[in-house]
């Protein structure tokens, strides 16, 4: 259920950065979602069909990147895919890991149209 609250708040920065840049339509949004992060696709495309109903942002499509897990050794830096059945550094053989990458969730970047573009064409 928390999706309807991300998605919301999602819908929200949209629109901001869309009103602020004169935008008359949000035609495409890029969302970047790590491995980790508990958020799911069609859950946030559903409410944000629900959520943008009426606004200009209505029919946008939803572009999904997802970003794989990684892990840093604690102990000598080095970075690596996260692999389910071990935790363990493949360079120097520690087990103090931690996540480095893959709970990201955020817009990266939207795709309007201009009120100065349609004057144009």
């Amino acid at each position: 259920m928390h999706e309807l609250a991300v998605t919301q708040s999602l819908l929200q920065i949209a629109l901001h950065h869309a009103k602020e840049n004169g935008a008359t339509r949000i035609k495409e949004l890029n969302l970047v979602i790590g491995q980790l992060s508990s958020i799911v696709d069609d859950s946030i495309q559903f409410y944000w069909d629900m959520t943008a109903k009426g606004t200009i942002a209505e029919g946008a499509i939803l572009n999904f990147r997802r970003i794989p897990a990684t892990l840093r050794c604690n102990d000598c830096a080095h970075e690596f895919p996260m692999d389910q059945r071990d935790f363990i550094c493949p360079a120097c053989g520690s087990k103090r890991v931690g996540v480095a990458g893959g709970e990201e969730f955020f817009l990266e970047s939207i795709d309007v149209d201009l009120a100065s573009e349609k004057q144009e064409t």
